[in-house]
């Protein structure tokens, strides 16, 4: 990476498993998995097993992980508290359940927003529909804090469709396009932006939390705009493509890249390959941050007052006959919100 005197980057680290992330983001997981063709009953078949840790499989053998599921990969029931996740989906499909009640099939661009609160339960599945070819799935799971404030209020889930998300299709005076996908945020440009869950950070103006994804074609040129908000952190993700010029810095790696937030910035995919981006940005909250698992508070009291109330509540209780609920072999996508008999159906 080459750099000039005056730099856009403020710093820039490697992308691992998990990416450094700023406050008030708390974590971010790029999952890309190649899984086989299924078994026919939405799992790997078992031959695939071998010289994995069942139950705790992170090891991307032959390309792909089972995570904590013992025949459909994914992530069975297991707690959170204080704090949001949202999960973008770019390929395959994810079966949520959580102890709300709450159901939903969702992936190929599809966004699922969790705002923990109190406390929830939830499940994530990779179901495998196709059992004559591959099952690829590819995702974001990003932790969004919530202030001291608002840790303990009632858990809440939503969907964001991918038809109805806003973007922005940028086209140069080269006739190179770049489109910019808006789950969080406002940009000039794109459709009016998404409400976020009404107690999250991201619901405050003030905090100018945005959650974007950049398309860029080859040769494409695009302004990224100035953040809104004073004090605003920024962190652009470069992680596909061969390279990408921003202002004078020139990265020829992928990377987590820290930028100066308050100015616009020109970027250039300088490659022959598409770039993709993932950009957090927002207001940090400057508060403590003690975090034990599946639970992100402000204290060690907090924390363990949380390990309590689980033990003692279990959050609610689970409502599912299993731990891994699937939904199904069709691949229509829905949701079923706590309280509602109908399911949602993108574009009815």
């Amino acid at each position: 990476m080459t750099t000039a005197t005056t730099s856009p980057v403020l710093q820039a680290q490697a992308l691992g498993p998990q990416w450094p992330t700023l406050d008030p983001f708390l974590f971010c997981a790029h999952h890309d998995d190649s899984y086989p063709a299924s078994d026919g009953k939405m799992g790997v078949q078992a031959v695939e097993f071998e010289g994995r840790e069942m139950g705790s499989d992170f090891s991307r053998k032959d390309g792909w992980s089972m995570y904590h599921g013992d025949h459909v990969p994914g992530f069975p029931g297991h707690p959170h508290r204080g704090f949001e996740t949202v999960t973008l989906v770019r390929k395959g499909l994810i079966d949520h359940s959580d102890s709300l009640g709450a159901a939903a099939r969702f992936g190929r661009g599809d966004v699922q927003w969790v705002t923990a609160g109190e406390g929830i339960v939830h499940s994530e599945m990779f179901p495998l529909l196709n059992s004559d070819q591959p099952n690829p799935l590819e995702l974001f799971q990003i932790w969004l804090n919530l202030p001291a404030a608002s840790k303990m209020v009632a858990p809440h889930f939503t969907m964001f469709w991918d038809e109805r998300i806003p973007r922005l299709v940028h086209t140069d005076a080269q006739a190179k396009r770049t489109t910019v996908t808006v789950i969080a945020g406002a940009l000039a440009g794109a459709d009016a932006p998404l409400a976020p869950p009404p107690e999250s950070w991201a619901s405050q103006d003030a905090a100018d939390v945005a959650i974007w994804t950049l398309h860029m074609e080859p040769g494409a040129t695009w302004t990224l705009p100035a953040a809104r908000g004073q004090g605003t952190r920024r962190m652009l993700y470069f992680f596909a493509g061969e390279s990408l010029q921003i202002g004078n810095v020139l990265a020829d790696r992928h990377a987590a890249l820290e930028l100066v937030a308050g100015q616009d910035w020109q970027l250039v995919n300088t490659g022959s390959t598409a770039v993709e981006c993932l950009l957090l940005q927002g207001r940090p909250l400057n508060e403590p941050v003690v975090k034990y698992g599946p639970f992100v508070m402000n204290t060690q009291e907090e924390i363990m007052q949380a390990l309590q109330d689980y033990r003692r509540t279990q959050f609610g209780g689970w409502p599912w006959a299993e731990q891994d609920p699937v939904h199904g072999s069709e691949p229509r996508r829905f949701a079923r919100y706590p309280g509602q008999a109908e399911d949602e159906v993108p574009g009815e």
